[in-house]
């Protein structure tokens, strides 16, 4: 390339934002219910989960889609909890058809948390999901089932891929449960990086830069990980806390980003470097775990940080999905 070319193409770059720059190397997801926000920053795929949703169903813009499934779930013979389960369970699906309409990918929809230990549970709740989607019209391969990262859990993705339902891991904060989770064919992983920062912090009381952030660095280690030893399992970077984590983690296979980061992106043109790639990951020196049920869990209870951010995510979506029940409750 001529001195010319090379400086009409820096320029080019240049004038990016690093949003579109972010882009041409990294998949990006939208991690929100607002529909508004996926329009505006055009990601290919979308996330969601009970406190998103909680959130989106409250605002005035969608309480028609809450009312729409009400009205529909009227004629049921289902009472009680078991109306207001059925109807949660249309809520999300009917989120996710909506969020389809806009993102040309796939929209990750979230089994119940109260499920996370119940192999079974899950694997039941998944069909539902896939199945109230069919009905809309709408086929398995555009839609992730979302399910946390226990060994029951993963167990359930084992399944379920079996079956071509494609899985979406998420509560996920270490090494032997992404491990886990590629041994298990799981189409997709999401380690949580603003909680272990969150974790760290709390713990040390000290700051820390994008580059020592213990988030950037576990989701580096499982990107290494995965590429070193051949796992087809994408990895997405979630749960960012400022956009210097999600920068540092440019190049990763997919990154899932909240409306107010991905706004930060946006706005600047600032170069974008990629510090995530294959070739990278292959010079890494780790070593292949080999895992069974016993191994997971005592690798897993070793690592404090994970063991403590799985159970608090457990109990923090369930609790969401709780008060979405309660609201879906006066509204009936």
């Amino acid at each position: 390339m001529s001195p010319t070319a090379q400086l009409d193409q820096t320029q080019a770059t240049q004038s990016l934002s690093q949003l579109d720059q972010l882009k041409k190397f990294t998949k990006v997801v939208a991690d929100t219910g607002d529909f508004d926000s996926i329009k505006e920053f055009a990601p290919q795929d979308a996330t969601t989960n009970p406190s998103l949703i909680l959130k989106a169903a409250q605002m005035p813009a969608y309480k028609h889609i809450l009312d729409e499934v009400i009205a529909a779930n009227k004629s049921s013979n289902l009472t009680g909890k078991a109306l207001v389960e059925q109807i949660m369970d249309d809520i999300l699906v009917s989120f996710g058809t909506e969020i389809l309409k806009i993102v040309p990918g796939r929209v990750s929809t979230e089994t119940d948390a109260s499920l996370s230990f119940d192999t079974e549970g899950l694997v039941n709740k998944a069909h539902r999901f896939i199945s109230l989607y069919q009905k809309k019209g709408i086929g398995k391969e555009r839609i992730l089932i979302k399910i946390a990262s226990t060994w029951e859990g993963i167990r359930a993705a084992e399944i379920l891929q079996k079956e071509g339902i494609n899985c979406n891991m998420t509560l996920l904060f270490s090494l032997v449960q992404a491990a886990a989770c590629a041994e298990a064919n799981a189409r997709l992983i999401s380690p949580f990086v603003g909680r272990i920062l969150d974790w760290y912090k709390a713990k040390t009381g000290k700051d820390y830069t994008p580059a020592e952030d213990p988030g950037v660095q576990s989701v580096r280690e499982i990107y290494a990980y995965y590429k070193k030893f051949g796992y087809q399992t994408e990895v997405m970077g979630a749960s960012f806390r400022n956009v210097g984590e999600i920068l540092e983690l440019a190049g990763c296979d997919l990154l899932t980003i909240s409306p107010s980061l991905l706004a930060e992106l946006k706005k600047s043109t600032a170069p974008v470097e990629r510090k995530l790639s294959p070739a990278m990951a292959k010079e890494s020196n780790l070593t292949k775990l080999e895992l069974d049920e016993k191994k997971f869990h005592w690798m897993l209870n070793e690592d404090a940080m994970a063991t403590e951010k799985t159970a608090e995510g457990i109990r923090l979506f369930n609790a969401d999905a709780i008060k979405l029940e309660k609201y879906i409750a006066e509204r009936l």
